[in-house]
């Protein structure tokens, strides 16, 4: 691989003097080959996988274990539809490196990247964290007196 980014020489903000920090990382030219390929790399780390075609990305990323994010750029919409719909990942990048952008977006992947049964973050956590109930109420005009059931009527 080709180290584009050395995270090692870029300060980090807020990172103080004690302990070990890696600002953002590029590694370009990654074969599937590489560790850092086969290996989740969790940090800011970005490896960058050339292929030559569009099948040979969707066997790449088919074949890996770990299913937590990947990104494609593309200028044909067409591929980038075909993409989201059939790669085996939680979280797809379109023409952006980093896939899920907010915190509010469910973060996690699919195959060997998920850890239990349901993502952390995003609407999987707050359905995790919450106890829904379905209401159904109708209110009917005073004026009208008696009870009213709604029931449809051929008149």
């Amino acid at each position: 691989a080709t180290l584009a980014v050395d995270g090692r020489q870029t300060p980090v903000l807020g990172g103080g003097g004690d302990g070990f920090w890696l600002g953002p990382t590029v590694l370009d030219h990654v074969t599937p080959e590489m560790d850092a390929y086969q290996d989740e790399i969790f940090g800011p780390v970005l490896s960058v996988v050339r292929t030559g075609s569009y099948d040979d990305a969707m066997k790449i990323i088919g074949d890996n274990p770990y299913g937590n994010g990947t990104a494609i750029f593309t200028n044909d919409g067409g591929a980038a539809r075909r993409f989201q719909n059939e790669v085996e990942v939680g979280m797809v990048g379109i023409n952006v490196p980093i896939p899920v952008p907010m915190a509010y977006y469910s973060f996690g992947g699919w195959k060997a990247s998920l850890f239990g049964d349901s993502h952390a973050y995003g609407m999987e956590g707050v359905h995790f964290y919450t106890r829904t109930k379905a209401v159904t109420a109708r209110w009917l005009d005073p004026s009208h007196g008696g009870v009213n059931l709604g029931f449809p009527t051929n008149g």
